[in-house]
């Protein structure tokens, strides 16, 4: 273990509804369009005219035949299956435990206990110390939000600068640029082109005037594990608080928030086999925290509002089953990342891996390619009529056809940004399933590039490689 790491350690049935969104791309890059996508776009090819849109025609007309064939899932980072023992403990709070926790009958006492026992296996899987640190929000992008924008209300008085990494989430990017129409000021700090975050910039970086550092602990797009510990230290030296954007690793790897010297930090169990509809902010005790909604005095008068219990209760359990499975599931997915990108590297020419190389740099659950001479969205959209669901970007911004602000930070060439797929491994996964990507990803890619003129130009020798510059597709003499 490396870099601050060590403090951090210690059978999918698939519909689609109509209009299913096709986005308005090809498998070529720049303004070059395919035939076979525009004919795929046509209205045409929809089962009725109700469906006859530029955005959803090709995706709702082919999935009678994506239905059919073989599903793989590895967009895991976006979402992931909800565990049996998790829908199970979460069912009676529909029904029989209905009660608001906030009640004093025994309807009410049996989800207050319920949230405090889920609140027990939260507090476990991070190592927190008390109970009371743990806050119930409705999604890991909620408890971001509160921890930024709290903590910045918090310390007004003491200060208006904010001091983060250009590859944050847009939970956190989005609500620092808020806060600085509101008068606070922000120094973001590049990564390298790895994506790591120098903790010495972060030393650096920090004012009389600062009052909160933002980092994560794993990156969502790259999978770069950041050295968290060495990065809250040099908070810690000048009496900081460090808020720790934990959603892309919380449940995969080890958490330790007190040997991590963490004062806040976010998780999303959706992402860990959890229900979506709550989100998780850890609260150190000493750590200041204003409320951003008002109303009653949930969760300690820090989130207002009923809590979703039956969320809640599911949450507990998928924590907890995380923590007992988790270094069986490290294993697992780390083979799994192994044979995906061998296979890949070895079957697909000119293709990249973007941030750390496979190891104690990199979470085991992602990985990030750039392809050259085609888009990828175009080549997720191939995949996904394959069976194989994989991620274009971050799933919050994943709509917008903008290239990654992560790989742009970290000086990924523009064309590469925008042929990049992420790939993110699951529990379930297995190497029958990582053989079967490796074989559609190639050929997805070699009908792509047939149809790219870049591709063409490419082997003509009148556009070179970003991945090899000086390189071109003429054979030397």
């Amino acid at each position: 273990m490396v870099d601050g790491q060590a403090a951090f350690f210690t059978n999918r049935n698939v519909q689609s509804p109509p209009g299913f969104g096709l986005r308005q791309s090809s498998g070529a890059l720049g303004p070059h369009r395919s035939k076979a996508a525009e004919d795929c776009r046509s209205p045409r090819r929809c089962r009725d005219d109700e469906y006859a849109s530029p955005i959803g025609a090709a995706h709702w007309a082919c999935w009678s035949i994506v239905g059919m064939m073989r599903q793989v899932f590895l967009d895991h980072q976006a979402s992931t299956p909800v565990l049996p023992e998790v829908f199970d403990a979460m069912r009676p709070f529909f029904s029989e435990a209905h009660g608001n926790p906030s009640s004093l009958h025994q309807y009410g006492l049996r989800a207050r206990d319920a949230l405090a026992k889920a609140r027990s296996q939260i507090a476990a899987l991070i190592n927190a110390e008390s109970l009371d640190e743990i806050i119930f929000t409705s999604t890991g992008t909620e408890a971001a939000n509160l921890a930024v924008k709290g903590t910045a209300y918090a310390n007004e008085r003491r200060g208006n600068h904010i001091v983060a990494a250009e590859i944050e989430h847009p939970a956190v990017l989005n609500s620092i640029e808020f806060l600085e129409r509101q008068g606070f000021s922000c120094t973001r700090v590049k990564p390298d082109h790895e994506g790591r975050i120098d903790p010495d910039a972060i030393r650096a970086a920090i004012t009389d005037q600062t009052v909160l550092v933002c980092t994560q602990h794993v990156n969502h797009d790259v999978g770069t594990i950041q050295p968290i510990r060495e990065i809250t230290q040099a908070a810690e030296d000048r009496g900081i608080p460090v808020f720790v954007d934990a959603v892309a690793s919380a449940g995969w790897m080890p958490i330790d928030v007190r040997a991590a010297g963490v004062n806040l930090l976010s998780l999303s169990p959706a992402r860990f086999c959890g229900p979506k509809g709550v989100g998780v902010l850890y609260r150190q005790r000493r750590a200041r925290l204003v409320n951003l909604i008002h109303g009653g005095v949930q969760e300690g008068g820090r989130r207002a509002g009923t809590e979703n219990v039956p969320a809640i209760v599911g949450a507990g359990v998928a924590a907890e089953s995380a923590a007992r499975e988790m270094s069986e599931s490290m294993l697992h997915t780390s083979a799994l990342q192994k044979r995906l990108w061998e296979g890949l590297q070895s079957t697909v020419p000119h293709i990249q891996l973007n941030g750390p190389g496979l190891g104690s740099k990199r979470i085991t659950t992602n990985l990030n390619v750039s392809t050259e001479f085609i888009e990828g969205e175009g080549l997720l959209l191939r995949l996904d009529m394959n069976g194989i669901a994989v991620a274009s970007g971050t799933s919050c911004v994943s709509k917008s056809l903008k290239a990654s602000h992560v790989l742009a930070a970290m000086g990924l060439d523009h064309s590469l940004a925008l042929a990049s797929i992420i790939l993110s491994l699951g529990k379930d996964n297995t190497i029958e399933e990582m053989n079967y990507a490796i074989e559609k990803f190639s050929a997805a890619v070699t009908q792509l590039r047939e149809m790219s003129p870049l591709w063409d130009e490419f082997k003509r020798g009148t556009v070179g490689s970003a991945i090899v510059p000086g390189r071109t597709g003429v054979p030397p003499v």
